[in-house]
């Protein structure tokens, strides 16, 4: 790497400096974003309005002291990163005390989860032993005892009489009925009358659980009941949501009107089926919001009329209303982070200053300019594709116009300097802030190939994202498939002079144009190409399963053979020397005969290898690993010495920008290296 491009602005490197001085006593690495991803909860400190807590899709649980205008990191519950906090209570007799329910993102053949406590304002938990592994997908405590918790579980409802030390079995074991509890709510002068709702129907007891009476007169049968509130000052007024609709009772849940079509509330469209959250206006009881999978709806008349107020692109899990100020409104939502209102719901602006729920696949850093750099993210849709910093990582900008809600899994640089994309759906190039479809590359490649790939797993599968579509090879002429960039999954880029290579589904691509027109690079290469990396004139394409290498710059290329039989390639990279490194799930190998021999890197911690990067600027191989490990390797290439440092975090790749590196979390977002200059060099530059 060029040196002049490893210097960033001074005040960059100072800003790096003061807030590693201020954070290293938290965290070994630090998080800068890109700001949003999915928000799932709310819950106020009760003698502080404008203190919040807000959990996320990845185990954080973040704070905020000025109401949602920034965000801070407080803890990871269970330090896991797969448990969805979909709900927080904070005691109303002791604000240290915080109670969390949290399910794993896990099939539901193998559900998991649990209860969590915490007694120092959430910056330490304990699991509760008893609910170990239950998945908890709802929480609520009564409004007359704040030590009264009920717990719906996937197998039923659980109650705690003491704040969530201990908890009991409240429905029938074994129920065919009460189980999948996905919302609770209690009579607020009662705590016996308990409201629970299922993926099937909701059901009420009068009793503490000793007695069940199912809620279905006026319900469409098989209703998954995702919300359920009860009128603070009028008990018998419910309302509860459903994939049928939005329900109201006048009489405890007797009997319910609403439901789809029309009376479904009017004024909210058949298609938003899923109001996932309820919340009455403390101050304007007339006054509810429903927070849907198409947007915010909210209702001035108790339900009678219901208006949208947001854009039905925006998928909302919590809504919290600031019971100081009915105007301020605060929506935690997938992918878009929190939204906030200061109109009562009128209006919303993103509130996401210090929260990133981000799961970065691509990077990329500007050759022409030292402190920008780019990244891509998937899962995200419209709120995410690619972010671009011009601040050494410090700070981000979203840069999506034209990638059509794409997942991004590779970003690289073109020779005249193009930035490029590759998607699930084939390569863009960025043009003056838009991003634009390079031209569809029609080279007849062979029907079947020995050396086809598997399709890689993209990122862990958790909920609530959904797994991106895979491309494929389309039309048929001759006996021979055509490979359209139009259909392709793209998964890196690497350049050697004039020419830029793509390793993509179908194969590996070339351009002589920058990425402008494509075309096979070789008919005896992979099908499915997984990995591409270059130095010199030094060319290494990858599958899963085989490895392809080039000494010419792509001109001629032979089949290398891996370093063990059935070996499943994770990583590929290439250093000054044209010697190749490969890791897989059991370690790194590197060549210096283009793959005719191989060399095992002899450390034993070293496994599950997901990313392998040569760092030309300190001439060094940098390795990250899968979990459990947070530890970043650093190899020699003129030494052979390996050394590590624990970043903190479970990282998917690592690379320099400037004279610091920044890394890739799995769900966090990026993250910076506290130092890698000292106060005297930073004052020089």
């Amino acid at each position: 790497m060029n040196r002049r491009l490893r210097r960033l602005p001074t005040t960059c490197l100072v800003l790096i400096l003061g807030l590693a001085s201020s954070l290293a006593h938290a965290v070994a690495w630090f998080p800068f974003g890109p700001d949003g991803g999915s928000a799932r909860a709310f819950a106020a400190d009760p003698k502080d309005h404008l203190h919040l807590y807000l959990g996320a899709a990845n185990g954080w649980i973040y704070q905020t002291h000025d109401g949602g205008k920034s965000w801070t990191r407080l803890a990871r519950v269970g330090k896991r990163d797969d448990l969805v906090i979909d709900d927080i209570l904070v005691d109303a007799s002791d604000p240290n005390h915080l109670v969390v329910g949290a399910w794993a993102s896990t099939d539901l053949n193998h559900p998991d989860g649990g209860i969590f406590i915490s007694h120092d304002a959430g910056a330490s938990w304990a699991a509760q032993p008893e609910m170990h592994g239950q998945s908890v997908r709802s929480l609520t405590d009564a409004p007359s005892d704040p030590k009264i918790l009920i717990a719906g579980t996937l197998m039923g409802v659980f109650r705690s009489e003491d704040g969530g030390d201990h908890w009991k079995r409240i429905s029938p074991e074994g129920s065919a009925e009460i189980h999948e509890v996905e919302s609770l709510a209690v009579n607020p002068v009662d705590p016996k009358v308990i409201y629970a709702g299922t993926w099937h129907l909701p059901w009420k007891t009068t009793d503490g659980g000793e007695h069940w009476s199912i809620m279905k007169q006026g319900v469409i049968e098989d209703s998954d009941v995702f919300s359920i509130i009860v009128d603070p000052k009028q008990p018998n007024v419910v309302y509860l949501s459903a994939c049928s609709g939005i329900y109201k009772s006048l009489d405890g849940g007797e009997k319910f009107s609403g439901g789809v079509g029309v009376n479904k509330g009017q004024g909210i469209p058949s298609t938003a089926r899923r109001t996932r959250v309820l919340m009455q206006d403390p101050n304007n009881p007339n006054t509810v919001f429903a927070g849907t999978t198409e947007g915010l709806y909210r209702t001035f008349d108790a339900g009678k009329y219901w208006m949208q107020t947001t854009s039905s692109k925006i998928i909302i899990n919590d809504v919290y209303i600031d019971p100081s100020d009915s105007k301020h409104v605060l929506l935690a939502t997938d992918r878009r982070g929190v939204l906030a209102s200061e109109d009562g719901g009128d209006s919303f602006v993103a509130s996401n200053a210090g929260f990133s729920v981000r799961q970065i696949m691509a990077f990329t850093g500007d050759a022409n300019r030292a402190a920008t750099v780019y990244v891509g993210v998937v899962n995200d849709k419209d709120a995410g594709g690619v972010f671009v910093s011009h601040t050494g990582a410090l700070s981000w900008q979203h840069l999506n116009d034209g990638l059509d809600s794409h997942d991004v899994f590779a970003l690289g640089q073109a020779p005249d300097g193009t930035i490029l994309a590759g998607t699930e759906r084939g390569i863009y190039r960025l043009k003056d802030d838009l991003w634009m479809r390079t031209g569809d590359a029609a080279a007849a490649v062979p029907s079947s190939s020995k050396l086809a790939m598997t399709p890689r797993v993209t990122a862990k599968r958790r909920a609530p994202a959904k797994p991106s579509a895979r491309g494929q090879h389309t039309g048929a002429a001759h006996g021979k498939v055509v490979a359209t960039m139009a259909q392709g999954s793209v998964y890196g880029f690497a350049t050697v002079g004039d020419l830029v290579f793509a390793a993509t589904s179908q194969g590996l691509l070339e351009s002589a144009s920058s990425g402008v027109k494509w075309k096979r690079a070789s008919s005896t290469l992979p099908d499915g190409c997984e990995f591409v990396a270059a130095q010199q004139n030094t060319v290494a394409a990858a599958s899963l399963v085989a490895l392809a290498v080039s000494a010419d710059g792509g001109k001629t290329w032979h089949i290398a053979a891996l370093p063990k039989p059935q070996m499943q390639v994770s990583a590929l990279a290439i250093d000054r020397r044209g010697a190749i490194w490969v890791g897989d799930r059991d370690g790194v190998y590197s060549s210096l005969d283009k793959g005719a021999t191989w060399q095992p890197l002899d450390d034993p911690y070293i496994r599950k290898v997901n990313s392998i990067y040569f760092d030309a600027g300190a001439d060094r191989i940098l390795v990250t690993t899968g979990e459990p490990s947070t530890k970043l390797f650093s190899v020699g290439v003129a030494t052979g010495h390996i050394s590590d440092v624990d970043t903190g975090w479970n990282l998917r790749f690592v690379r320099p920008v400037g004279n610091y590196l920044i890394g890739a979390t799995l769900f966090d977002g990026i993250v910076v290296q506290p130092r890698m200059v000292d106060s005297a060099e930073a004052t020089k530059q």
